[in-house]
């Protein structure tokens, strides 16, 4: 696998690692409210204009997440596509969509692996750093 793959393999991995620490964290968190789970964390998504926002957003971005997902499962042959997507609910699509990906690479990088220009490259290291620092301060 060319370096390129394995780089993208480890952003996505890093990804899915912190977004599991991150929202799973907070969701031990609401556990330990001693509220359920599911039923009072989609009305507590629903208290203002700024959570209904992230929510909806959240939800209308993972129909195509989802769609890209299972399109590129069968382009090329990614197994279990629809794991990755039930587990999203289980755990968060923050998580399970860079596994996608991860497994998605590793078909496609011997072949035809993804290559990004340094003009992609910069941009999107200071976006990945934009967004860690933000989720950061979201759960601190």
């Amino acid at each position: 696998m060319p370096t390129s793959s394995k780089v993208l393999c480890t952003v996505y991995a890093l990804t899915a690692i912190a977004a599991l620490v991150a929202t799973g964290s907070q969701n031990v968190a609401y556990l330990d409210s001693g509220v359920n789970l599911y039923l009072a964390f989609f009305n507590d998504t629903k208290v203002n204009a700024a959570s209904r926002s992230m929510t909806v957003d959240i939800f209308l971005l993972t129909l195509p997440v989802v769609i890209l997902m299972v399109a590129e499962a069968r382009k090329n042959s990614v197994r279990f596509v629809w794991v990755y997507v039930l587990l999203a609910f289980v755990t968060a699509i923050s998580v399970t969509f860079p596994l996608f990906l991860i497994a998605r690479e590793l078909r496609i990088g011997k072949t035809d692996p993804t290559h990004l220009r340094m003009a992609d490259a910069i941009p999107l290291a200071i976006f990945g750093v934009f967004i860690a620092a933000l989720s950061v301060w979201c759960v601190t």
